[in-house]
């Protein structure tokens, strides 16, 4: 039973927040169509590594997505979204604010065809304010929301993650706020707008700065891999050249890690009793976890951690990851069979249900794969198709 497999979802954003909030949806087998301009494709296609030409980012993103290339920028692209959305659960776009409505393609003009459709709208800025119509991209949201300036060693620069940090995020409340209308819609049988922009979910990760800014006047400042919560909490490498990540949230893991590497006497000090206090004494406490682990091969750290029960892990990287059994032993990765690359390795579903779990059908597909199957569900003719495709409407 694929438990969304009664679905049918519009991706017609681009780019990685809109479309990774579709394929979560996919993952759980709601039919998700995917638009791509005729010529350009999805920019998607282009980003990252690539195997013969083919994008592998791509295949990740679009997966168990069909997809339709048609040039919603004319009038007879513009006709077959509103057929779509007529038979449709949700629609999700991050056009530029005021693009839909100029296309004739207003979300409350979508609404009247279809009284039950979702209208999920994911920009940079939201659909409002000074900012809205300005691009807007998940750089720009990890810097606006608080997570560069906090992020990196103290003396260095505001840092920004060699990812699409935001535009996850934002996928997933994105997800959220769909399932969220959907349940909604089962309530009042109506559909509504969901209007979502990538610099506020991810500012809602941080914690409480602004509540504490607000209180307190509090400005977080950059702190490396230590935190501002709690000591000792950081990256320290081994005699074999290995490094290890340590983190002492729980104040009986603290006590356990000051202990194991013969320091039982800080936890004596009357400080050592919260979180803020051992952050005060920051240096002291990296200076005897660091030198303890210093004279020991990775192997035994790990051993000697696990056997105290303190937290612990190296710090990986993907050729570590292949072969960790933790991994392994969940099904992270899935190997699929590909038209285009033969097989290809991908992340599974990000978490396992019992009776409903999700499946990675396929990866994403070439330009216009499905145009003809999905336009022939609208009743559109072979006759209609060969025009439009003449015409460049549609690939």
């Amino acid at each position: 039973m694929t438990i969304l497999g009664d679905l049918r979802v519009i991706d017609a954003a681009t780019l990685f927040a809109g479309p990774s909030a579709a394929m979560m949806l996919g993952d759980f087998g709601a039919d998700v169509i995917k638009i791509e301009h005729p010529r350009r494709g999805d920019p998607s296609r282009g980003h990252g590594a690539s195997a013969g030409g083919v994008g592998l980012w791509w295949k990740t993103l679009a997966r168990n997505k069909r997809t339709a290339a048609v040039d919603l920028s004319r009038a007879e692209g513009q006709e077959i979204l509103r057929r779509l959305c007529e038979r449709s659960d949700v629609l999700i776009e991050n056009f530029r604010p005021g693009t839909l409505e100029r296309w004739d393609l207003d979300p409350e003009d979508l609404l009247k065809l279809n009284p039950r459709l979702i209208v999920a709208r994911m920009t940079g800025f939201g659909q409002h304010g000074p900012m809205a119509r300005q691009p807007g991209f998940g750089t720009l949201a990890e810097a606006m929301s608080g997570f560069a300036a906090m992020t990196g060693q103290p003396d260095g620069p505001p840092t920004l993650p060699p990812l699409a940090l935001a535009d996850g995020i934002a996928g997933l409340a994105m997800s959220y706020a769909i399932m969220l209308a959907l349940h909604a819609r089962e309530r009042t049988g109506r559909g509504q707008v969901i209007d979502l922009a990538i610099i506020e979910p991810i500012m809602g990760l941080l914690g409480p700065q602004m509540t504490a800014y607000k209180a307190l006047g509090v400005v977080p400042q950059r702190t490396g891999n230590r935190s501002s919560s709690n000591a000792p909490r950081n990256t320290y490498r081994t005699r074999d050249g290995r490094w290890l990540a340590i983190s002492t949230s729980a104040q009986p893991i603290a006590e356990r890690v000051v202990t194991l590497v013969g320091r039982p006497d800080l936890v004596e000090q009357p400080w050592f009793a919260t979180g803020q206090g051992r952050v005060q004494h920051v240096d002291e406490l990296d200076e005897a976890v660091a030198s303890w682990i210093a004279e020991r091969d990775a192997a035994e750290v790990v051993a000697r951690f696990e056997e105290a029960q303190a937290a612990v892990a190296p710090i990986y990287d993907v050729t570590d990851i292949a072969q960790d059994p933790q991994y392994e032993a969940l099904g992270t990765f899935v190997e699929l069979p590909d038209e285009e690359l033969g097989t290809v390795t991908m992340q599974n579903v990000m978490f396992r249900l019992s009776d409903t779990p999700g499946e990675i059908r396929w990866p994403g597909r070439p330009l216009g794969r499905d145009t003809d199957e999905v336009l022939g569900e609208l009743d559109y003719s072979r006759e209609r198709l060969a025009e439009l495709r003449e015409a460049g409407v549609i690939a």
